[in-house]
């Protein structure tokens, strides 16, 4: 099977991740695509990340209706923070029998070679890239390893609908509705 791997902090999922990892997963070759969640970006600061095990339950219930996207754990047991190329590896090793490929936002390419081993992860599966509003100059346009797939172009953030929360301000729409209803219980951003 060919698998997309949708990696990210997820803080939360909202329709954005939904409809990118639905358009990858459903006009492309791709079978399945499993959504990463990473417990830490080593690029990011961690002020306002909600807890590895809830941002992975919100993604849960965001695709429990569509058996084409599945959530992952496997950084939860890894070295922090896990850095993509580590994390290929052992999802690979993990399931010898499947052939992945990294989906990224085309906002990312700019900073692309600055990530770890960045050459090993053209080399190891290879990108899937979707466009992104203010995506930078890159040099990957014709990159063999990269393929760029026409998706909507989406601007919708997690810090975004964090501030909404904070502020008291609705979120309906912008994320699924039990994902809402979580985030309500259990007092999420607030």
């Amino acid at each position: 099977m060919k698998i997309g791997l949708f990696f990210g902090s997820f803080n939360p999922i909202h329709i954005g991740h939904l409809i990118i990892a639905n358009t990858m997963a459903t006009a492309t070759d791709l079978e399945q695509v499993w959504f990463v969640v990473s417990p830490q970006n080593p690029f990011k600061k961690n002020s306002s990340l909600l807890h590895e095990f809830d941002r992975y339950d919100l993604v849960q219930r965001a695709i429990a209706d569509n058996s084409v996207l599945k959530v992952t754990d496997v950084e939860f047991h890894m070295p922090k923070p896990s850095y993509t190329i580590d994390t290929l590896v052992r999802i690979q090793e993990k399931f010898p029998q499947h052939e992945f490929k990294l989906i990224m936002g085309e906002d990312n390419l700019s900073q692309f070679t600055n990530w770890k081993n960045h050459d090993k992860i053209l080399e190891y599966t290879g990108l899937y890239v979707y466009p992104r509003p203010n995506s930078k100059n890159h040099s990957f346009k014709d990159h063999p390893a990269v393929k760029f797939i026409d998706a909507p172009l989406l601007d919708i953030s997690a810090t975004f609908l964090r501030s909404c929360l904070k502020d008291g301000r609705s979120i309906r729409y912008l994320v699924p509705e039990a994902v809402e209803q979580l985030i309500r219980i259990k007092k999420f951003y607030i």
